[in-house]
């Protein structure tokens, strides 16, 4: 289907006299570049110096019954790829609601922001563009929807949330077209995917419950589906000839708790995530299970200023099989991986300047990645950003060190109408 018919759908179809009297559209005009910084006519992935170059038209509109109930939301971007030369239609949202009473129902694509963590994700296990964020598109682009079923039921004493995914959708994840990215088999060329089948037997199912507890807000989460980072599968681990990028069984339960103390916002998130595929941890290739926590803060001490900190960690469960089963020259991750996130944001002249700084730092991984940015509101309508993506590392096999020499520079400028 051409973008055109597409966004007819999206756009004109929801247009019936049934939603006539609550239709509202919005849109803008985005452009979006970024260029890698440190790297010589030799060193370079295919894509060249350029991470991002890009020209977006986004049109987004809502509309509700005249006596309420039935709705709809859809937003789209037409966009033009600069690296690659091609354009394309993004679906990010396009979903019909329906609510009456204590509870509502929608149906469609749609991006779910579950848990606490600010850039970091324990229970919100729904699919992410981290493409996206190392290139320096808007924050907002980080979050993919994704077509489902959410349940929604709400009462005086708590509320419950239900996801239903019938379609598997990975993470975007950095490749070598335009990263330098770690590659343990980057000798071996025959590469296939293999994604979990459109069958009901693999949907995926998400639940949380809330409610205030003594003035803090209480959630539990509940996950079945698959990893959405993929993880190599060589047909040997000795000579390996070919390499298939699977994703593996996840079950995983959580919880968290957020409220105001202190003068500011305190923030805890736990969750345990069950390799079903690998319980006993002996297969080097699959994801082994993990205890992930956070425990953050976040305070105002003066105005228009905000401060956050964040400590995260992630336990393996079975790490002495692990370590035991690791082939020789792999690297070996550690059994507690720590990491620090701090966030400043600093507003000037009227809040037309946002001057903002975010930071990832992993003593146990010894390696780091920051984020200056820079934003202008020249007008109500126009924006301007201009930031960077900073990364360094003691080996080039951690999560951020692999990221080393992808170094980059972005801008960006949104007109809104």
């Amino acid at each position: 289907m051409g973008g055109a018919a597409i966004l007819a759908i999206l756009f004109l179809a929801p247009g019936r006299s049934v939603l006539a009297g609550g239709m509202e559209w919005h849109g803008g005009v985005q452009v979006n570049y970024a260029s890698r910084l440190g790297t010589t006519r030799q060193d370079k992935p295919p894509s060249g110096d350029f991470l991002l170059g890009e020209e977006r038209l986004q049109l987004q509109s809502s509309g509700a019954a005249p006596k309420g109930g039935a709705g709809y939301f859809a937003k789209a971007d037409i966009f033009h790829d600069e690296v690659d030369n091609q354009g394309d239609v993004d679906v990010r949202e396009a979903y019909l609601s329906y609510a009456e009473g204590p509870w509502d129902i929608r149906v469609g694509r749609q991006i779910h922001t579950w848990g606490v963590g600010d850039l970091l994700f324990i229970n919100d296990l729904f699919p992410k563009n981290y493409v996206a964020l190392f290139s320096g598109r808007p924050l907002e682009y980080l979050k993919t929807g994704a077509g489902s079923l959410k349940t929604s039921l709400y009462s005086d004493r708590m509320s419950l949330d239900i996801v239903a995914l019938p379609l598997f959708e990975p993470d975007q994840i950095p490749t070598s077209r335009r990263f330098f990215v770690f590659d343990p088999f980057s000798g071996v060329t025959d590469r296939t995917e293999s994604r979990p089948r459109h069958d009901l037997g693999n949907a995926e199912f998400a639940a949380r419950l809330y409610r205030p507890i003594l003035g803090f807000d209480a959630a539990l989460y509940a996950y079945r589906g698959f990893y959405r980072t993929p993880s190599m599968e060589p047909d040997s681990m000795t000579a390996p000839t070919k390499v298939t990028m699977v994703y593996p069984r996840l079950s995983a339960y959580g919880a968290s708790l957020q409220g105001n103390t202190g003068g500011g916002v305190l923030s805890f998130e736990a969750g345990v995530q069950d390799s079903r595929q690998d319980r006993a941890g002996s297969d080097p290739v699959l994801p082994n299970s993990q205890t992930r926590f956070l425990a953050g803060y976040q305070r105002s001490p003066w105005t228009d200023f905000t401060a956050g900190l964040q400590y995260y960690g992630e336990y393996m469960h079975r790490y002495d099989r692990y370590a035991a089963s690791l082939p020789a020259g792999f690297p070996k991750q550690d059994r507690l991986r720590q990491l620090l996130t701090l966030r400043l944001t600093q507003l000037l002249k009227y809040q037309t300047w946002r001057l903002s700084l975010f930071s990832f730092w992993s003593p146990t991984d010894d390696d780091f990645y920051i984020i200056p940015e820079a934003a202008w509101r020249m007008t109500d309508e126009l924006t301007a950003t201009v930031g960077a993506n900073v990364f360094a590392g003691a080996r080039n096999t951690t999560a951020f060190g692999q990221l080393d020499k992808n170094d980059n520079l972005y801008l960006s400028a949104r007109y809104e109408f």
